[in-house]
């Protein structure tokens, strides 16, 4: 793999500010640097196609979009995704209920252990995200 080129092409800033609203400047900012010039282009497709593109169409809130891309995730068995949408989800004010019945749902149409292995996922993301109390 060679190392990251010295100057990246900026990413699409629409798209860049939608991904970090969605998953958090910590999420966005480790993934980016993590990310060498053999995969700079795709980190560039994603922010474009996916974070603008899609994400930033007037037709669906935020949270509706969080909410089909875990039931999607869930269906295409992406267990590292599923728990990136899913702390996406909660940024966007989605309910553990909310996510909760989405996997129920998941369980008819993908399947039980897909649901099942949902249902862990979001487990160990909401236990993440729980609010501490002081002592």
């Amino acid at each position: 793999m060679t190392d990251r080129p010295a100057a990246r092409p900026p990413l699409h800033p629409e798209g860049l500010a939608t991904r970090r609203a969605v998953l958090g400047d910590g999420h966005v900012d480790a993934t980016l640097a993590q990310t060498d010039e053999f995969g700079w282009a795709m980190q560039e497709m994603v922010t474009r196609n996916c974070w603008n593109d899609v994400w930033n169409r007037p037709g669906l809130p935020r949270a509706t979009r969080s909410l089909l891309n875990v039931a999607m995730l869930v269906a295409l068995n992406r267990p590292h995704e599923l728990r990136v949408h899913l702390r996406g989800a909660l940024n966007n004010g989605c309910t553990p209920e909310e996510i909760r019945e989405v996997l129920h749902q998941t369980a008819a149409y993908c399947g039980f252990p897909a649901a099942i292995d949902g249902m862990r996922a979001a487990r160990e993301v909401l236990a993440e995200h729980r609010p501490t109390t002081p002592d």
